[in-house]
């Protein structure tokens, strides 16, 4: 309880931001196809935000070195609350591209702020339970987050106005409190190259697992709406993957530590087929089959990036970890960045099924390249303890401290 409370402003800035960038995805489909945007321009808008994300992890502990960490959470909050805002004033779906820009940097840099301040006062005593309590607020936020959708009115002014309000309330308990900024860490060197020469399966697990979640979550409620679900129970959809992705955790780290993890990836991706087949079929079963199949397909996706990242840690020394932390997290926004406006544009030629046929496709060839790489080279027999990887900045690696190392 000690370690919540002398982390609880941070960790309620967490849930604020998780609020606001987390429930704006979904408003932002349903308020495209209210108001005309086509699939593709919806797609757009999905991959913009991972676009300002990716741009927001890389700058954000540049600008933290030149005006330190408060006045850098409330540039990037207000460049977030700003885009918000945006959205009803401007009606036009490439602009809503530039605020979504705008939501991504935000969120990444934000975050960015708040594991900086994890990192500076979290000791190798409490790392473990703080991250386990960072790991809860923020899947929690991100669950809450998608049920928004619920009582968010699609184009709606207010809508936006209350995210807009949630993004600013984040300023509070971060800048209102007493605790002394802590030192600017310093940046990780971003070596993308560094994760495909330790584990080239590794780099091409995380881009899966991002065409697989970013799809999902920026162009699922697309899919939703064209099965016949109200904007509630989309956000319950929504929540249902995020439910199973975390639940999950648990059984598949289990098996990753205890089996080759390269056969836990290729047999956690042909169940990613199969719930991709069977969330198509699932349309034909009611809400509740809707629903069972979102769960099903979090469950067998969410975790690929952890195992694939857990796989990759195996090969590498412990003074690399951090970068190597950072060089994943640079394929997994390369996977995002790409996957929703692919994922819009086969929708608007072939239906709404053919979202998760691109995801099968996807997890086909993953299984064709792991089942290759087993071939190439034997398991590592020194593993890493697997850890669940939160993909939020480039500096979590920094924050998971000695978890991985193979000796702790």
């Amino acid at each position: 309880m000690r370690l919540l409370i002398s982390f609880a402003a941070l960790f309620l800035s967490v849930v604020l931001l998780q609020l606001s960038s987390g429930g704006v995805g979904p408003l932002d489909a349903l308020s495209g196809l209210e108001l005309g945007f086509s699939t593709s321009q919806i797609g757009l808008l999905g991959s913009a935000h991972f676009l300002g994300f990716f741009i927001g992890c890389w700058w954000a502990p540049r600008m933290m070195g030149n005006v330190g960490h408060s006045r850098s959470f409330a540039a990037f909050t207000a460049t977030g609350a700003i885009g918000l805002l945006g959205h009803m004033l401007v009606i036009d779906a490439y602009a809503w591209t530039l605020m979504r820009v705008m939501s991504g940097f935000c969120i990444a840099g934000c975050y960015t702020v708040i594991e900086a301040w994890l990192q500076d006062r979290v000791t190798n005593d409490t790392r473990g339970r703080m991250m386990g309590a960072y790991r809860v607020v923020d899947m929690s936020g991100s669950l809450l987050a998608q049920l928004m959708i619920g009582i968010l009115a699609p184009a709606s002014y207010v809508s936006y106005n209350i995210l807009a309000i949630l993004c600013c309330a984040a300023l509070l308990p971060l800048t209102l409190t007493s605790s002394p900024q802590p030192e600017t860490p310093e940046a990780p060197r971003l070596r993308p190259w560094l994760a495909v020469q330790r584990s080239p399966l590794a780099a091409a697990g995380v881009v899966v697992s991002a065409l697989s979640g970013a799809s999902f979550r920026m162009v699922g409620p697309i899919y939703g709406q064209e099965v016949g679900l109200t904007a509630g129970q989309i956000g319950w959809f929504l929540a249902s993957f995020v439910l199973g992705g975390a639940l999950a955790q648990f059984p598949v780290g289990a098996l990753a530590d205890r089996f080759d993890r390269r056969w836990v990836l290729i047999w956690l991706s042909v169940a990613a087929i199969l719930s991709s087949g069977l969330t198509v079929l699932s349309q034909g079963y009611g809400v509740e089959g809707v629903m069972c199949a979102a769960f099903i397909f979090g469950l067998t996706t969410f975790p690929i990036y952890s195992v694939a990242a857990s796989h990759a840690h195996d090969f590498a020394e412990n003074s690399e970890r951090v970068e190597l932390s950072a060089a994943l997290m640079f394929f997994y926004a390369l996977g995002a960045i790409a996957a929703p406006y692919l994922a819009s544009r086969l929708i608007g030629s072939f239906g709404a099924g053919a979202m998760f046929s691109m995801i099968a496709v996807g997890h086909v060839a993953l299984v064709i390249f792991g089942i290759a790489r087993m071939r190439a080279r034997p398991a590592s027999t020194d593993k890493t303890p697997y850890r669940y990887a939160p993909r939020t900045t480039f500096l979590i690696g920094r924050l998971m401290g000695r978890s991985r190392d193979k000796h702790n």
